[in-house]
């Protein structure tokens, strides 16, 4: 490579959990730089969470990154063209690019899914997340079982 790598951009905690995942979240959440919008949105969806789950031991937080834990894949297949032919090799993911997935996942499932407010779409992603169920957990399956079925082409991994 001729350029050097980029550098890692320093993210700040959010201002009410203080926790660097919640703004990471809230950063792929956001359109149109409207941050605010996306954290009252983030915010809102961790109170209906909470309203609906009467469980005393764990908070919606604690939720939310239960959730983001069930949906986040170990492994994901990329495309290889080798010898004229193109085959799915499966690969694993490293750290940072699994936390990215999983949130990218949670969102775009969240946005799909049919409620009034985006706020009410996400607490019930999170929900159907946290118990292993959902559009999100689904994908998640679906790219692990894809991994399995194409094993054999582990070899041409590099």
């Amino acid at each position: 490579m001729r350029k050097s790598k980029p550098k890692k951009r320093i993210i700040l905690p959010d201002p009410k959990f203080n926790d660097v995942l919640v703004t990471r979240f809230v950063n792929d959440m956001m359109q149109h730089g409207k941050k605010t919008v996306a954290y009252q949105i983030f915010y809102d969806a961790l109170d209906i969470v909470d309203s609906r789950m009467k469980n005393d031991e764990l908070s919606s937080l604690d939720v939310w990154k239960k959730a983001l834990e069930n949906i986040t894949p170990a492994v994901e297949v990329k495309s290889r063209r080798v010898g004229g032919a193109t085959f799915q090799v499966p690969m694993e993911i490293r750290p940072e690019r699994k936390v990215a997935v999983s949130i990218k996942n949670l969102i775009l499932f969240a946005r799909k899914r049919s409620g009034k407010s985006m706020a009410d779409k996400l607490a019930a992603e999170i929900q159907a997340a946290f118990n292993n169920e959902g559009g999100a957990y689904k994908r998640k399956e679906d790219t692990h079982r894809m991994a399995e079925a194409n094993r054999a082409f582990a070899h041409f991994r590099f």
